[in-house]
């Protein structure tokens, strides 16, 4: 009765290690624990950034909790709390260096980029060393969206006022574009999605057939008692609202049996699904495992198997 998040170790771990080395081969890598930890959960997957990197990035003030004591955190989400002396925060504006003057906070100042998101000017910087807060750095949030022309000239361009002792903090830019960057500077490149989803054959979501049951072309069933237009099996699959489930954007079904997309007879509820398979498509047993297709991100995961 779970959504499982199946990984190969080997093939996941080659991964990890060889997108490392390329990030090392130029710039310092931070490792990126977040939200749902990637669909491994936060406390798992810091665990694991512990034993290659002395530095992860978090996502807010609330995601500190169960971080080893060898990493220090990052905070991406500027926050108008005031100091934590137990992490760097991320600043992008006044407001979110006011709470912190005189506190000789770690921050990290984001520069305002194409992104139009979280950023500032660089005089920021200026205004919070006059604050007395520790400048670890600055960041450069790009667009997903680019080429490498434009993030090698956007990145230039935003970081030429910057000190050149003061590290750059980078993301969504490929490693190799880094060595196309001023070597006057130190760069550290966080790394989320790339790092821990770049090799999705070694992931696989699933959900398991809790119950089935055959049901005739005119019949009524689930919350909405919608008719039955044929004859078939109703699927009970433990996978629902609360995982985050729910359909494509297209509308069509997130999950699939023996490579075959399986319709939903409605849509999904707390932690089960209504599956429908038609008579003449033979129907899993209870206890087999339907595929589902969701973003890890977005997907609450009750069980990451190791194999």
């Amino acid at each position: 009765m779970t959504v499982s998040l199946t990984v190969d170790r080997t093939r996941w771990s080659a991964h990890l290690h060889h997108t490392l080395e390329q990030i090392r081969a130029v710039a310092i890598p931070v490792p990126v624990v977040k939200g749902n930890g990637y669909g491994f959960g936060r406390h798992a997957l810091a665990k694991i950034a512990a034993e290659e990197s002395t530095t992860i990035c978090v996502g807010t003030v609330h995601e500190l909790d169960g971080i080893p004591d060898s990493l220090t955190p990052v905070v991406l989400t500027p926050t108008l709390a005031g100091p934590t002396p137990s992490a760097i925060l991320t600043v992008s504006n006044e407001a979110h260096i006011r709470p912190l003057v005189g506190s000789a906070q770690r921050i990290i100042i984001k520069l305002a980029s194409s992104m139009h998101r979280y950023g500032g000017p660089s005089s920021l910087v200026q205004h919070a060393l006059d604050g007395g807060l520790d400048v670890a750095g600055v960041a450069i949030h790009l667009p997903l969206i680019a080429t490498d022309d434009e993030r090698v000239a956007e990145v230039t361009a935003l970081l030429d006022p910057i000190p050149t002792s003061i590290p750059a903090w980078l993301s969504h830019i490929d490693p190799s574009l880094i060595a196309r960057l001023p070597d006057s500077r130190t760069y550290l490149l966080r790394a989320g999605t790339t790092l821990w989803h770049g090799d999705r054959e070694a992931l696989h979501l699933s959900t398991d057939v809790i119950d089935l049951r055959p049901i005739r072309a005119g019949q009524r069933a689930g919350y909405r008692q919608t008719d039955v237009i044929e004859d078939g099996h109703l699927v009970m699959v433990g996978a629902g609202s609360a995982h985050g489930v729910h359909p494509l954007a297209d509308g069509r079904s997130p999950f699939h049996f023996n490579r075959q997309r399986v319709d939903m007879f409605e849509p999904p509820h707390m932690h089960t699904t209504m599956l429908f398979i038609p008579q003449h498509t033979d129907p899993p047993a209870i206890s087999d495992t339907i595929d589902l297709q969701r973003p890890l991100t977005q997907t609450i995961i009750d069980e990451v198997i190791w194999v």
